[in-house]
């Protein structure tokens, strides 16, 4: 892998261009790890790379080792980890629900309580997500609903 750093006082806006044969595992994590600047996340679908804004993303998901976000009409793979993605969307109103699930609270349609101090969140596309009793507090005191 060839890197070059230009700089200069004449270059406006800092770019990052990345050329590749493929975009292959190696590269998507790579893209993944530039974006970490930027509060945009990379997500895979159908062979191609997606660029999503947080607004747009109404959970993340971890499955078999695997990291999915969900939008309102598709579903990406990201190479992140959960909890890389609970950093890089702190401030955004994204809070982790579980183990395996961090969720937009801009993104929420209605809370309910569940037994043992759990919350089940329904999502804008009718989705539900239980929040375990670890988090729960944590989303109660951000609602401001104590």
């Amino acid at each position: 892998m060839k890197v070059t750093l230009i700089t200069g006082c004449d270059i406006p806006e800092t770019e990052v261009t990345v050329r590749c044969r493929d975009a292959d595992a190696e590269i998507i994590s790579l893209m993944a790890a530039l974006r970490i600047h930027e509060h945009k996340l990379t997500g895979e679908k159908d062979g191609a790379l997606h660029i999503l804004v947080p607004r747009d993303i109404l959970y993340a998901d971890t499955v078999d080792s695997k990291v999915f976000l969900y939008t309102a009409d598709d579903v990406y793979e990201t190479p992140l980890k959960l909890y890389e993605i609970e950093e890089r969307l702190r401030g955004h109103s994204f809070v982790r629900v579980s183990k395996s699930q961090v969720a937009n609270l801009n993104r929420v349609k209605s809370i309910r309580p569940e037994f043992n101090g759990r919350l089940m969140m329904t999502m804008q596309n009718g989705e539900e997500l239980l929040a375990s009793r670890q988090y729960a507090m944590q989303i109660r005191k951000l609602l401001g609903v104590d």
